[in-house]
């Protein structure tokens, strides 16, 4: 096994304490002998729900060997509470210790600069590998093999069970529920998440006429008794007012359930995740889908809103075909013709009349969609703008958010006004917009004739939904396990206005030319693969887009020459990265091949002390950028 570099792994420390121990505080000292992976993660960030997905099997089948530890490190206010902590682990079925580290103080001894990271430590302590992204776990799991044998022969290998206690099970008739429509018959049809399940409960909120699903986690159709969902979320109801299209989250799948029946059937998507180079339009049956969080029947089509890529795809159940609607999967807020706009984690949709309005969670955003009126409305003339989506075009605008770094709770005018990350949004009898403020615990209104913006209701718990029931709103409080019925208030709830900008370090930068890195080694045994053409893609942007004179842009190589403008003093480098490696077999015509992948947002400070270098780590170790060695 090659060398590797050697660095102490600084201490694990959190202000908020352990989760999954069994009320047991963890050091190194107590790992030491395991292979320790570290899992930088926050909540909120859907890249981070597909690592932990990504690292269940490796999970199960190196049990008495690794120990996987989440450090929990958060982007908003909202994940900075310890309660909403214990919540997001038990919603995602994290079934390993976890360190609350609200201050960052983790993150930081570990020079950690993007949410996911994966850090590798083996047996005596040391960091060996670290990996930003998604996408690493083949490689992780060839790591943990070499450091299997590697310390078994040294003697330093202790094998055993790990410090991981399952918590308590919560007997309830809903847990962590995601998304609600009402039935036809005026009964209700709830996403059970948590227990990957739907259930269906009368009109009244609370009483459970039936359950879907067998509440194990799995990807299965059939009857209600015998099929299975993976944490689904989003639900529409079709045209023929007897068919149910959900969005099965975690098993990156659209499931169809006939209402009548009770039966489950998988009409799009392979159960695999969509990566890039798949394709993005086909027979629904046999394109990769990925995460999609909530679906509306819109222009006579099921819209979805995929969140783990950060667009909008259509499905069509007459022509069995689905297709890329908006977006282009790079991560962020820009309006304007459907095939150019940015999104952020879509999660929640509603139609009403010619717009489709939607939660843009990461830029706690409320944007929508229209139908261009005449031509394609893109400025080129080819009918383009649409994807498999467009018919005839689509435009998209934002109505209230300014972008990934700025959120809060504040009313009034809708360019000013601030949301927190939320999930849901609902069109009201009289034309507004209810949005479901996930981490503000309040529903908020957005007046599309006066643009103002108010609070309706505080107090709730992660409302992820709601649904107009007779002139009233039944909201989803996810957190809480329930449904609330509330009326509509005559006049809005005053709240306190408050506004936040993600807390994370500032790298001071120099003016002028500024060296970008992305570090990235090919696992063992694996290669760069350039049968096609370069295998490695880097697009680089910035907020303000004066930031940088000179090196946005798109490009194949992993390493940028920037220009940065002195006449700037702070903003933000985007930086989205991939490399695609395969299996260094030449007896093998077809290698496998795995696709590394990682956005980050570096908050930087314009100063004349400022460093001339950056780098940023996807996979490898970077001597220039290390963990701080404790001596």
């Amino acid at each position: 096994m090659a060398t590797r570099a050697r660095v102490r792994a600084p201490e694990l420390v959190g202000r908020g304490g352990w989760l999954n121990t069994g009320g047991k505080e963890i050091t190194l000292a107590d790992l030491r002998g395991s292979i320790v992976i570290l899992d930088f993660w926050t909540f909120c960030c859907i890249n981070c729900l597909h690592v932990l997905d990504e690292l269940r099997e490796l999970e199960a089948r190196h049990r008495d060997s690794v120990v996987i530890v989440g450090v929990h490190s958060p982007k908003f206010v909202h994940e900075a509470e310890h309660a909403s902590v214990v919540d997001a682990v038990e919603r995602y079925g994290v079934a390993h210790p976890v360190l609350d580290d609200p201050d960052l103080a983790t993150w930081n001894q570990y020079a950690v600069r993007a949410w996911p990271t994966l850090v590798v430590i083996d047996p005596q302590g040391y960091v060996v590998a670290q990996h930003a992204g998604e996408g690493h776990a083949h490689a992780i799991e060839k790591l943990v093999e070499e450091l299997e044998a590697e310390h078994t022969a040294k003697g330093t290998l202790r094998r055993g069970d790990g410090p991981y206690v399952p918590p308590e099970p919560e007997p309830a008739d809903l847990r962590f529920p995601g998304k609600a429509i009402l039935l036809p018959g005026g009964n209700l049809l709830v996403s059970d998440s948590t227990r990957h399940a739907l259930v269906e409960l009368a009109a009244d909120g609370e009483t459970v006429v039936r359950r879907i699903g067998t509440g194990e986690r799995g990807l299965a159709d059939g009857t209600a008794d015998t099929a299975r969902f993976s944490e689904p979320q989003g639900l529409a109801l079709l045209p023929d007012g007897r068919t149910v299209i959900v969005a099965d989250t975690v098993n990156h799948a659209l499931r169809a359930v006939d209402l009548a029946s009770g039966a489950v059937t998988t009409p799009a998507g392979t159960g695999r995740q969509w990566m890039h180079g798949a394709p993005v339009s086909g027979p629904a049956g046999d394109v990769a889908l990925s995460s999609p969080w909530d679906v509306a029947w819109f222009d006579d089509r099921v819209w979805i809103a995929m969140a783990g890529t950060h667009q909008l795809w259509t499905y069509d159940p007459a022509a069995g075909t689905v297709g890329v609607a908006a977006g282009t999967t790079n991560e962020g807020l820009v309006d304007g013709p459907a095939a150019q706009a940015w999104f952020a984690q879509p999660s929640g949709l509603a139609a009403a009349g010619d717009r489709l309005w939607l939660a843009d969670s990461e830029t706690s955003a409320l944007r929508y969609v229209t139908k261009n009126a005449h031509g394609d409305g893109d400025g080129d003339g080819d009918g383009g703008g649409g994807g498999d989506g467009e018919k005839g075009g689509y435009r998209v605008r934002t109505a209230v958010g300014t972008g990934l770094f700025d959120f809060g709770h504040r009313d009034g005018d809708a360019d000013q006004a601030l949301l927190q990350h939320p999930l849901g949004v609902t069109v009201l009898p009289d034309g507004s917009v209810a949005v479901c403020d996930t981490y503000n615990h309040a529903l908020r209104r957005y007046d599309p004739v006066t643009g103002q913006v108010s609070t309706l209701a505080t107090d709730l718990r992660e409302p992820s939904d709601a649904v107009v029931v007779d002139g009233d709103v039944v909201v989803v409080e996810s957190a809480r396990h329930r449904l609330t019925r509330l009326r509509l208030p005559q006049e809005a709830v005053r709240v306190e206005s408050a506004a936040h900008r993600t807390r994370r370090p500032v790298t001071d930068v120099a003016p002028g030319r500024l060296r970008l890195d992305v570090v990235f080694s090919a696992p063992a045994g694996q290669k760069l693969d350039q049968r096609y053409g370069p295998s490695t893609r880097l697009l680089v942007g910035a907020t303000p887009p004066e930031l940088l004179v000179a090196g946005d842009g798109k490009g194949t190589d992993l390493f940028r020459d920037l220009e940065v403008n002195p006449e700037v003093t702070e903003g933000v480098l985007h930086v989205s990265a991939m490399a695609a490696s395969c299996d260094d077999d030449p007896d093998n015509e077809y290698p496998a091949c795995h696709v590394h992948q990682q956005d980050w947002g570096v908050p930087v400070r314009i100063t004349g002390g400022g460093t001339s270098h950056l780098p940023l780590v996807l996979a490898g170790l970077d001597p220039t950028d290390h963990p701080r060695d404790p001596g």
